[in-house]
Formats: C-alpha cells, sequence, structure tokens
C-alpha cells in the first residue's frame, strides 16, 4: 500500500492537506509577554495565545517577522507550535545538567534556557558543523548565557565524559507531509528503516549518560511509527525505558496494534499529533524514565 492508504488505516479521517498557522515563541530571557504583545500590536501584528503553551503565540503580521528589531534583539523566536512542546514537556529546572541531543539551529536549545532562567548547565550537540554559526547567533541573540555548543555526533555523547539529569532527543527523522513538498512521492519504507536505525543508536548512546531516575524526552516530526512507537517500543524491550503520563491537552494516544505489532500498552501514553487534528505540523512525543 501506498503511505497515503497507511494513513488511512492508522488515522481513519486523515486528510492529506492541513492549514498550519505561524507561531512564535516569546524570549522571556528577554522581555516580558505583555511588553512584546504591546510593542508588535504597535506594528499592526494580530497575536493569539496558543492554550497549551507557556509563551507561544498564532500570529498574523503585514510584513516578515523575521526582519523586526524586536526579533533582532532575541526578543521572540520563531518557532511552530508543535516544535515548543518537547522542551515544554521535559520542563528543565533551574540547577539541572540538561542535554539537547540536536541542538541545531538553537529553537529548542533557547526554549530550554529560558526555561533554566539560565542557571544550571546546559549542553547542545549536533553533528552538522554548517549549522553551528546559526545556533551560535541564536544562542547570543537570545542571551543565553548557561550552555555549551559542540559538534559532534550524538553517537559519541560519552565523549565528554558528563552525565545529564534530563535529555531531550529531537531525533533526526523522514519528516512529514505538511511540511515537505511532494513528501508521498519521496519517501518509502527504506527511508523509515534507516532513520530508525540511527534513531535507536542515538536513545542508545543517550541512556548511557543518563543518570538514574533521569528524564528523557524523544521526539520526532514524523507520523510513521517505524520512526516512533515501534522505537519507543524497543527502548522499552530493550533499554528498560519507562514511558511516563503526559499532560499535555493536545495529540492522539500513541500507537498500540498496527499492521501486525502488539507494542506494550504504555506506549498509549506518547502522543502523536496529526496536522488535519491539531493544527500543527506532524510531531510524535514520548517521555521516557530511567528506573
Amino acid at each position: 500500500m501506498d503511505l497515503q492508504e497507511r494513513y488511512k488505516k492508522l488515522c481513519p479521517d486523515f486528510q492529506p492537506v492541513a492549514t498550519i498557522r505561524p507561531s512564535l515563541r516569546i524570549n522571556t530571557l528577554k522581555i516580558s509577554d505583555h511588553d512584546l504583545i504591546q510593542r508588535l500590536q504597535a506594528k499592526k501584528v494580530t497575536l493569539e495565545k496558543i492554550p497549551y503553551l507557556s509563551h507561544g503565540y498564532w500570529y498574523e503580521a503585514p510584513f516578515s517577522l523575521g526582519a523586526t528589531p524586536e526579533y533582532l534583539q532575541g526578543y521572540y523566536y520563531l518557532q511552530e507550535a508543535a516544535s515548543q512542546m518537547p522542551a515544554e514537556i521535559l520542563d528543565p529546572k533551574q540547577g539541572e545538567t540538561v542535554l539537547d541531543m540536536a541542538c541545531a539551529p538553537g529553537g529548542k536549545l533557547t526554549q530550554m534556557a529560558a526555561l533554566m532562567q539560565n542557571n544550571g548547565i546546559l549542553v547542545g550537540i549536533d553533528p552538522d558543523i554548517k549549522r553551528m554559526p546559526a545556533t551560535e547567533n541564536n544562542c547570543e541573540r537570545l542571551e543565553m548565557t548557561n550552555s555549551m555548543l559542540y559538534n559532534m555526533d550524538g553517537r559519541e555523547i560519552e565523549k565528554l565524559g558528563m552525565t545529564f539529569d534530563k535529555i531531550l532527543l529531537d531525533a533526526p527523522c523522514s519528516g512529514n507531509y505538511a511540511t515537505e513538498k511532494n513528501y508521498f512521492r519521496k519517501r518509502s519504507m527504506k527511508d523509515f528503516e534507516n532513520r530508525a536505525k540511527l534513531q535507536k543508536e542515538l536513545l542508545t548512546s543517550a541512556w548511557r549518560v543518563l543518570k538514574k531516575d533521569g528524564k528523557l524526552l524523544y521526539a520526532t516530526c514524523s507520523l510513521e511509527p517505524e520512526e516512533d512507537e515501534l522505537v519507543i517500543d524497543w527502548a522499552i524491550k530493550t533499554l528498560g525505558a519507562v514511558i511516563e503520563k503526559m499532560t499535555i491537552s493536545i495529540g492522539d494516544p500513541g500507537i498500540t496494534e498496527f499492521f501486525g505489532h502488539t507494542l506494550d500498552p504504555s506506549i498509549s501514553n506518547t502522543r502523536r499529533f496529526w496536522p488535519h487534528r491539531s493544527g500543527t505540523q506532524g510531531f510524535f512525543v514520548a517521555k521516557l524514565a530511567k528506573k
């Protein structure tokens, strides 16, 4: 069966086209929500609070919001709504040691710095050297002061000689049809299998440096079960991961039975965001605990 047929079996009311509203995140390290809203409204920008995010807003603007003085000063970051969820669910605290395993270009990294109020240690790594300058720029523009950046492969994280209270693994994935043109024509089952292999390698590496009782937030912008629920089922059986419930108001429970697979029932505690239901890009999140 083709990919769209697969999706219709996974989600009975599946629709391949969804409108994704542009959104931003206010950087509370530099400005309050109230003050930025006033400044942008004076420029005829319409903002609507995203109910399931602390500082996320949908917007409509008569010009590019990537070229305003407020943007250049780091008062906000242009960040899709679902992309703001992983850091909020992981909930890094002041004083903790936290790792972002695929940090470029810095959206979730700078969001975690704001949640930690620049207090604690925040390590960001990424294997793509070409993306590091943009990441450094965003960290500086948004006034991060508790971070260290490394150009390295997440599978080699043990070389840092550190352990972490919390880890965010927004894993490299196949993407999704809501954000990539011609997705259904370009992707194949082989792509999903190759990505899943890398995702498991990264999870294994992360698990080695996660402290006992630590938390790991696994996320992808993929809707393919091979990269989502099947990877988490593997983590339960191979790494001993425990799946925690998430108190979020959007998203569908993770799939536990499909195409002949019967997965661990706790995978229903994961969440997948179907664009036609959530109004976001396609996304998957799972919160893992190391007991």
